[in-house]
């Protein structure tokens, strides 16, 4: 029963508390770039086998298995990508995305584009917000 009362509770304020919890998480805006076809097949920087068509993106610092919006600001379209890899070393980018992700924003004629990266889930951040979270208190006996 606890359990559920629980579960009630964290869905019902699971609003404020993923509000909260973006608070602190990353945005950036800058040029992107995508990787080339030629990487396809190979090994990114946390194992994961590089798919052209996968949703994945290299970052210099975000941790592995973090989602990201990547918005193209001349035409606002965006997509979700997940960090597999690292990358763009002594470049002034801020992302190097999949060529999938690269068309889903239309970027591949321009090959650079320039962005805005928004983190929107951390692989802590449901840690995070639970952290924030005073309801388990209410559910003492």
């Amino acid at each position: 029963m606890r359990k559920l009362c629980f579960l009630f509770l964290l869905f019902l304020f699971s609003g404020s508390i993923f509000s909260q919890a973006t608070d602190t998480l990353y945005k950036k805006e800058g040029v992107a770039s995508y990787y080339a076809k030629k990487f396809h097949g190979r090994k990114t920087a946390n194992g994961d086998m590089f798919h052209v068509d996968s949703l994945t993106a290299a970052h210099k610092t975000l941790p592995f298995g973090t989602m990201v919006r990547v918005t193209n600001l001349k035409n606002q379209k965006s997509v979700i990508v997940r960090i597999n890899d690292r990358g763009m070393a002594g470049k002034k980018r801020v992302i190097d995305l999949s060529p999938a992700a690269a068309e889903e924003i239309e970027m591949i004629k321009s090959g650079l584009q320039k962005v805005r990266v928004e983190e929107i889930l951390a692989p802590n951040a449901i840690n995070r917000a639970l952290d924030n979270l005073s309801a388990p208190a209410l559910l003492k006996d």
